[in-house]
């Protein structure tokens, strides 16, 4: 009878240095795990050695396979093209640097025989990260839980363990615009999580500014809210409604007292308060239109320029 099998997706952008031993750790770790793993590494354009080191690992490994970009498209895109390819009966997606823990593969599986469709990973620490990194990580979560039907555990990864029924799932959401944390949790199924405290990179350093992280929390509350195109509605009813008031104050004011309301300060109050305000709303619904523009365009996620996956 044979095994059942394991598709490990690792997304990889400038990660030489780590690659090797990820691979060996991995093994290692999962000596007595009852599944035939084969690995899929996604050259996410890198400008290192990246795809040396990754053909290099194909002729010592006969389950290693890969994509290479023409370009660098992201890590959505690394991940979708992976999970397209992954043919196993179980996938798993992984970063190159270790700081998934590949032994917990082996708890993760023995979870997905108990019932589990997904069995997610989250760190319950933060151990070796900058403090305002863990802020606005922390502030997001609160937030997009509070304003997303679709709720999102902190501290959850994208490591996790998924059956063949859930990934066919996520690869039936045809959007473009992907926030895979979202998408992960928007499919439902029977899911369970495994804590685990930091683990710092192995090897080389982090691709993830804090820019870029930013962007990513922004694309992540664009995609599974429309909660601030309803704050930025209220906004202009409020903004009204204080127009309103203010008009009323200063013509009972002028028509009672008698007192002459100064034009000019007034003006340039108003002016910067709604004129604020307005570009504050227009800017929220440019964001949401910008997305949708992206989404008509219809552009594939990513180019491959080439691979070794048999078709």
């Amino acid at each position: 009878m044979e095994k059942p099998t394991l598709s490990i997706i690792v997304p990889s952008y400038n990660e030489e240095e780590t690659l090797e031993l990820f691979v060996d750790e991995v093994n290692a770790q999962t000596l007595d795990l009852p599944l035939d793993k084969t690995f899929y590494f996604i050259n996410d354009g890198s400008s290192d050695r990246t795809l040396d080191v990754i053909k290099s690992l194909c002729k010592k490994h006969s389950n290693i396979k890969y994509i290479s970009f023409s370009r660098n498209f992201g890590k959505e895109a690394a991940l979708l093209a992976g999970l397209r390819v992954a043919t196993g009966d179980y996938v798993t997606v992984m970063d190159a640097d270790l700081q998934d823990p590949p032994h917990m593969l082996n708890e993760m599986y023995a979870k997905i025989l108990e019932g589990y469709d997904i069995v997610g990973t989250r760190r319950i620490s933060r151990k070796d990260e900058p403090f305002i990194r863990s802020l606005f990580a922390k502030t997001f979560y609160k937030i997009i839980n509070k304003i997303s039907s679709t709720q999102m555990v902190d501290g959850a990864r994208d490591y996790r363990l998924m059956t063949r029924q859930v990934v066919d799932s996520i690869l039936e959401l045809p959007e473009h615009n992907r926030f895979s944390k979202g998408l992960f949790s928007w499919v439902g199924y029977d899911v369970t999580y495994l804590e685990y405290k930091n683990v710092g990179r192995v090897a080389g350093k982090t691709s993830w500014s804090f820019w870029g992280l930013l962007h990513y929390s922004i694309d992540g509350i664009i995609n599974f809210s429309d909660a601030p195109l309803s704050l930025a509605t209220f906004i202009g009813l409020i903004s009204f409604l204080i127009s309103v008031l203010m008009s009323l104050f200063y013509t009972l004011k002028t028509l009672l007292w008698g007192e002459v309301v100064q034009g000019f300060p007034t003006l340039i109050i108003l002016i910067l308060m709604l004129g604020g305000l307005q570009l504050l709303s227009l800017g929220i619904i440019g964001k949401y239109l910008s997305k949708v523009f992206l989404e008509t365009k219809q552009r594939p996620n990513y180019f491959i320029k080439e691979d070794n996956i048999e078709k």
